[in-house]
């Protein structure tokens, strides 16, 4: 997938996860893996740039398979940002579907 395609998404992709549940990067970056080539060295920069941010805060959870894990947690800004990026986001793929299915039909 192209490099940046992925950028302009992994944002989004990250808010959207963690709307629907706290997680630590390391679940973040396998359950974002399932469906889009990613790697850890992309995704924790974009969390430090996101906490720093606002968007979502953290908190240390033991865990029963090692060190404490760091979570994260959306907050208000997050949600709001999320629900913002969410639109754009159907409003671009929408936009562009509606390009591509308009050129193909003029074959």
């Amino acid at each position: 997938m192209n490099i940046q395609f992925k950028k302009g998404v992994l944002e989004l992709c990250v808010l959207s996860m963690l709307f629907k549940k706290d997680c630590y990067g390391y679940e973040l970056v396998n359950e974002i893996s399932k469906n889009i080539a990613i790697s850890e060295g992309t995704i924790y920069p974009l969390l430090k740039r996101l906490k720093d941010e606002g968007y979502f805060t953290t908190y240390l959870e033991e865990s029963q398979e090692g060190p404490s894990r760091k979570y994260y947690k959306l907050t208000e800004t997050g949600i709001k940002i999320k629900i913002q990026l969410e639109k754009e986001w159907f409003r671009f793929v929408e936009g562009v579907s509606k390009i591509v299915r308009e050129a193909n039909n003029n074959d």
